[in-house]
């Protein structure tokens, strides 16, 4: 009979006690998928995945990280980081994203989209990858993410904080499709046509389907809908001017946040946590906790460019700063420590899991990865994109 979940209750008595947070790095095993060679002394070569053609330079240009991290940041390490495949990933994205859907044309967002490095994130937060379509399908994703957040969220872009309501309720349904009479399901399908953000989710989504499950598709669905709540909090804020209390801003941040990517990893590593296993309460406290030290430690490393705009923000830093009446410096040391204490719950919790199924355990090693590439693809941009102080 196997061990039931911590968080759960059982015939047998109360909630399990959580072990030791140390039988993390015994329980969760290193990377075997693609690209892992690279963490090897000799490399090993992958046949089945080996690029077609060196494509044009310009789609290849993106700046060697500097790995310069944020001093007292704890995070768990990356275990695999792989230029060349990041490369390859990123040439493939922007075939996709000017051939097929229409995203971001012309040279200057070409670079913009390469600069960003989408690529080196997916091949560093999913280790496990059994093919470069699946990391393929998480790039498509992470990209169709942005996309929906540049357009209908930032001004550059045209998007207006008490307009995005609406527009993310049209963005839902490029992934969730609406199911009206004929005519208006036809309205429907050339209105989402007719945007480039709505036309990424929409074929992002299509590719993503082929290797997920229905219940893997559906769960991505339902976290990107919680995604959009936290989007249009953040909205409602701005238009007021209003720097939400440190709780506030918690609660916030658990819906804007990286877990669309981080609840994937099974389906982006080529197997299936099974939907009973996925809702059980103590998995959801894992998944929440992992995804929101990712998203933290994105408020950490993106201070300094948002103070550096003219338009209102908040971040866990400012709000600190707010509520304690202190610098901004002394808030950044303050939300390291939120941070870290952050990533030890998830630790801990993630240690009592993975002694209860094999399956869960594999999962949490999944959610330890993603907050681990997710840390150097932030610390590979410092200087470029990011700052280790504000």
């Amino acid at each position: 009979m196997k061990a039931p979940i911590p968080g759960t209750r059982t015939t047998d008595g109360p909630t399990q006690a959580l072990p030791s947070p140390r039988l993390l790095a015994r329980i969760l095993s290193g990377p075997s998928g693609l690209g892992t060679g690279s963490l090897r002394l000799a490399p090993v070569t992958e046949p089945d995945t080996e690029p077609d053609a060196e494509p044009p330079s310009e789609t290849r240009s993106a700046p060697e990280p500097s790995s310069r991290r944020i001093e007292g940041l704890y995070c768990p390490p990356a275990v695999r980081d792989d230029r060349a495949l990041a490369d390859e990933i990123n040439h493939r994205l922007v075939e996709w994203a000017e051939q097929e859907v229409g995203l971001y044309p012309g040279t200057e967002h070409r670079e913009a989209l390469v600069g960003f490095d989408p690529g080196r994130s997916v091949v560093l937060c999913h280790p496990d990858a059994p093919g470069i379509e699946h990391l393929m399908a998480a790039a498509r994703l992470l990209v169709g993410e942005n996309a929906v957040d540049d357009y209908f969220c930032e001004a550059e872009y045209g998007g207006h904080a008490d307009r995005r309501g609406a527009a993310l309720a049209v963005a839902q349904s490029a992934i969730d499709p609406a199911h009206n009479t004929p005519r208006y399901e036809a309205d429907w399908r050339s209105g989402v046509e007719s945007h480039p953000a709505l036309r990424s989710m929409r074929s992002a989504m299509d590719h993503f389907r082929v290797l997920a499950t229905p219940a893997q598709a559906h769960r991505y669905r339902h976290d990107i809908a919680g995604l959009y709540l936290g989007y249009n909090a953040e909205g409602d804020c701005i238009t007021q001017r209003r720097t939400p209390a440190v709780w506030e801003y918690l609660v916030q941040r658990q819906f804007n946040s990286f877990r669309p990517c981080l609840t994937i990893t099974d389906a982006v590593g080529g197997y299936e946590l099974p939907a009973h296993l996925f809702a059980e309460p103590a998995v959801q406290r894992a998944v929440a906790l992992s995804s929101n030290a990712a998203t933290l430690c994105n408020d950490l490393y993106s201070v300094r460019k948002e103070q550096q705009s003219e338009r209102f923000h908040y971040s866990l830093p400012t709000v600190i700063a707010a509520e304690e009446k202190c610098s901004i410096e002394e808030a950044f040391q303050k939300a390291i420590e939120v941070h870290n204490d952050v990533v030890h719950l998830f630790e801990e919790q993630a240690a009592a899991l993975s002694t209860t199924d094999p399956l869960v355990a594999r999962f949490m090693t999944g959610l330890s990865n993603w907050v681990g590439g997710n840390h150097e693809w932030h610390a590979g941009n410092v200087g470029t994109r990011y700052a280790t102080s504000p």
